[in-house]
């Protein structure tokens, strides 16, 4: 009998209060195997973000018995404190936002550098001292992308979908094993939404990257995860295969907060996409 892909992120018991006593999780418990393309789906407050910022140690849970968090076999959080080896493990936890979160400023080439931070001596890092390896690295990663050509561009010059694509790069050449896609496409047009989820399974396919995608769009997790994680009001609400999304499915789960989700199905045309370099 064939073992079971390795365990990529564990969550036991997770609760989240923030100061004011509003309470963002309460009680999450799932596990997530490599190489699985998972959707976290829920309407706003629903807990998502919440959720994928404790999975990299931006959040600590409350410091509840039992809470805990594993990711890649190893402790990154229990009973609200942080694992002591936190930055190391950050190496192989990507992490992606809506807002993109480049410095305009300065070249897209420098800004996919800064995802080699974490295995750089602070000092390097701080004064953004790459040498020719890791600047060779961070052109592969966009080359991936589709963005050679604006590597030595500022950032500000790109569009949404280039920067988001940017962002991605940057998640290669952190060496992430697992990328964590916090509402990803949400700012972006159809087109160049299609153009980053179709990379984002690509990665999977391809290079065997595991995701966990906040979504508030039916239509793109049916389309691009094969699981569903649902949240509503903190809670986990439904953990199953995406084709159980029925509309009625959905009106059990949230009631008249379904309002708040899309349930259209995306665009269906193929798009060319770039050869992805090897992991």
């Amino acid at each position: 009998m064939a073992s079971l892909p390795e365990l990529a992120v564990r969550v036991a018991r997770a609760d989240k209060t923030f100061p004011g006593g509003r309470q963002a999780l309460r009680g999450v418990s799932f596990e997530v195997r490599a190489g699985e393309r998972v959707a976290l789906l829920g309407a706003s407050g629903s807990g998502k973000s919440t959720l994928l910022r404790t999975l990299c140690g931006l959040e600590t849970l409350d410091a509840a018995e039992g809470s805990r968090i594993e990711v890649l076999g190893r402790n990154l959080q229990a009973q609200g404190r942080l694992a002591a080896d936190i930055r190391a493990q950050r190496r192989a936890i990507g992490i992606i936002f809506q807002q993109f979160n480049l410095v305009g400023r300065l070249p897209v080439l420098t800004n996919v550098l800064t995802g080699l931070a974490p295995e750089l001596p602070l000092w390097r890092a701080v004064l953004g001292r790459f040498n020719a390896a890791e600047q060779a690295r961070a052109l592969d990663a966009l080359e991936s992308m589709g963005l050679g050509e604006q590597a030595f561009q500022r950032a500000s010059t790109l569009s949404g979908g280039q920067q988001q694509r940017a962002a991605i790069a940057r998640a290669l050449v952190q060496g992430a094993r697992v990328l964590l896609a916090d509402e990803p496409v949400a700012s972006l047009d159809p087109e160049s939404t299609r153009r980053v989820m179709e990379l984002l399974l690509q990665l999977n396919r391809e290079q065997g990257l595991t995701l966990l995608v906040s979504l508030h769009h039916v239509g793109l997790a049916r389309r691009y995860c094969e699981r569903v994680v649902a949240l509503r009001d903190g809670a986990l609400v439904f953990d199953g295969p995406t084709a159980q999304l029925t509309p009625a499915f959905l009106r059990e789960l949230y009631g008249t907060a379904v309002e708040e989700l899309e349930t259209d199905e995306p665009p269906s045309e193929p798009m060319p996409l770039p050869v992805l370099a090897a992991a």
